[in-house]
């Protein structure tokens, strides 16, 4: 698990790059041209954090011209996506619908910080997972 300040330092050594992270000014399009051309080409990128992350024409291309080997997108920077968008049409990117995030477990742990945060908001008490709007998440 690496920040943004190394990953041009670790892509060309990576078989699989993960992004989990969210859509910040600092986040969006922070894979692009350079990042791309710095995997191998079997690599393959997998977003499922926010689709804006990816420069998905800059992505489109890699994925065309053989840059990368591949890519599995949880997300892409318009949803629904498109039905003209070329992702739908090339063999090697895996499509799923937004959906890497749900866990079985994932509506008991809703409800309970749910449940949680309304006892503390009635007691005046500080929040649980409160967004910070100047980071954006």
């Amino acid at each position: 698990m690496i920040g943004p300040d190394d990953l041009l330092d670790v892509l060309p050594e990576a078989n699989f790059v993960v992004l989990t992270v969210p859509l910040t000014p600092a986040t969006r399009g922070m894979i692009g041209e350079p990042e791309l051309r710095a995997m191998k080409p079997t690599a393959i990128i997998i977003n499922i954090g926010r689709g804006g992350t990816i420069q998905e024409d800059v992505l489109i291309r890699a994925l065309r011209e053989g840059w990368i080997g591949g890519a599995g997108l949880d997300v892409v920077e318009t949803e629904p996506l498109p039905p003209d968008s070329p992702l739908w049409e090339l063999d090697n990117v895996i499509l799923t619908s937004h959906y890497a995030g749900n866990t079985p477990n994932y509506t008991n742990r809703a409800i309970a910080l749910f449940l949680d945060n309304l006892q503390r908001h009635l007691n005046r008490q500080p929040l649980r997972n409160v967004v910070d709007m100047q980071r954006g998440y």
